[in-house]
């Protein structure tokens, strides 16, 4: 059953490819829906490094397509050259953290209080799930996942060749530790502002956003930090085997997907979100008496590279994991 699944990704990966490729054929040939540009409710277009594009490079996406696919059905073939890992791996690192922007995490962030909003009679100025996720953004989530589905045949392929495995129960202990202190910073910040404390701002900064701003700011802030609180399970016994005080679940083994999935997605949007805080600081976008309100999310890679190498180390140590009669041993 693994080695039928592992067979079939690049094939899915090159599917992904050869039908995005169309769509930006498509773009060219004057389709709707090209998703950069004059068509992306980019205010400034200082966000996506695509935003200067014209639907003309569309052929540019079409030709991208075409080597990926190749790339993808090469993984397929499991020969020995170190060719198509070597062409894979970078594609994929460009899907998944160069092509999306900051708005695919603050899209993630924002849908949960958007869906309870109504529930409790919250406006929050009109602002909609369609708001949070136009198709500029949709978009992103589109070619994250053809990094990944490009990225999973990579390491399929890296299984086959017997490849030494990096990620050690070692390296996962230190890397949730990154991931757990690195989100506290930027968390401190935005409770600071919303008690009315200019931590790293002046007084003008903090004014602004007195109309609620900043109790947004702290909604993102324990959001974050409750994410990096979770980040713990990938090496505690509660994320192995569900806890007592979960009726129904206590006592059953944790499905490792279950965990694999979210952690990974978020490490993912997380870095996205700070590589473009990086490019603006780089830009001279930001001022430095306002260092709050920009140097922790430089920081956002570190947290993402740290809680995707904690993901697959957690991932590595449970593949194997048969289904517990009793109990398991914490790591």
């Amino acid at each position: 059953m693994t080695t039928s699944t592992s067979r079939r990704r690049p094939y899915a990966a090159a599917l992904w490819a050869l039908a995005y490729g169309a769509l930006g054929a498509g773009w060219a040939l004057g389709a709707p829906g090209y998703p950069w540009g004059a068509t992306d409710p980019d205010p400034d277009r200082a966000l996506s490094v695509l935003a200067a594009t014209t639907p003309g490079f569309g052929w540019a996406i079409a030709a991208f397509g075409l080597v990926t696919a190749v790339t993808a059905t090469a993984l397929a073939r499991r020969s020995s050259s170190r060719v198509p890992p070597f062409l894979a791996w970078p594609i994929a690192a460009l899907l998944i953290l160069v092509v999306p922007d900051s708005r695919l995490m603050m899209g993630v962030a924002y849908t949960p209080l958007l869906l309870v909003a109504p529930v409790f009679g919250w406006g929050l100025g009109g602002t909609t799930l369609a708001d949070a996720w136009p198709w500029p953004v949709l978009n992103q989530l589109v070619c994250v996942l053809g990094g990944l589905l490009l990225a999973a045949a990579a390491l399929a392929y890296a299984r086959d060749q017997e490849r030494a495995h990096w990620f050690t129960p070692r390296r996962g202990r230190r890397a949730v530790y990154v991931a757990v202190a690195v989100p506290m910073v930027y968390s401190a910040t935005r409770w600071a502002w919303a008690m009315g404390i200019p931590l790293g701002v002046n007084a003008e900064f903090l004014a602004e956003g007195e109309d609620g701003m900043w109790l947004a700011g702290a909604y993102l802030a324990t959001f974050g930090a409750f994410g990096g609180l979770l980040t713990l399970g990938l090496t505690q016994r509660w994320g192995e085997i569900f806890p007592r005080w979960m009726p129904g679940l206590r006592g059953r083994r944790v499905p490792p997907l279950m965990a694999v999935i979210p952690a990974g997605f978020v490490s993912i949007i997380i870095t996205v979100a700070g590589l473009t805080y990086l490019r603006w600081t780089i830009a001279g976008r930001f001022a430095l008496d306002e260092w709050g309100a920009w140097l922790p999310e430089c920081f956002w890679p570190i947290w993402g590279t740290a809680l995707a190498v904690a993901t697959v180390c957690y991932h590595q140590r449970r593949k194997h994991d048969a289904p517990p009669s009793g109990s398991v041993t914490a790591s």
